[in-house]
């Protein structure tokens, strides 16, 4: 998959996967590499300007497999702006399906 294309999209995966639930990064890597092929040097930057733009809140959590985990929350901002992300997505998925029938 082009370079482009898939930072165009990285925002609503991660936005969309933490609407369902709070996750830790590399977490997020695992679930969006299942089918979409990324870095870890992809998401944590975007992770970060997340939570510079306020749509994302971050917390440490024990972990029983090593040291505290720093996981990822939806903010109310990162709810409006994924529920934008989601109706962008519908509309433009619309139309590129529209021009390759």
């Amino acid at each position: 998959m082009d370079t482009q294309f898939k930072k165009g999209v990285l925002d609503i995966c991660v936005l969309s996967l933490l609407k369902k639930k709070d996750h830790y990064g590399y977490e997020i890597v695992r679930k969006i590499s299942k089918d979409i092929s990324i870095s870890e040097g992809t998401i944590y930057p975007l992770l970060r300007r997340l939570k510079k733009d306020g749509h994302v809140g971050t917390y440490l959590k024990e972990s029983n497999e090593g040291p505290s985990r720093k996981y990822y929350s939806l903010t109310k901002e990162g709810e409006i702006r994924a529920g934008k992300l989601k109706k962008e997505w519908i509309d433009f998925e619309k139309k590129i399906n529209k021009i390759l029938k």
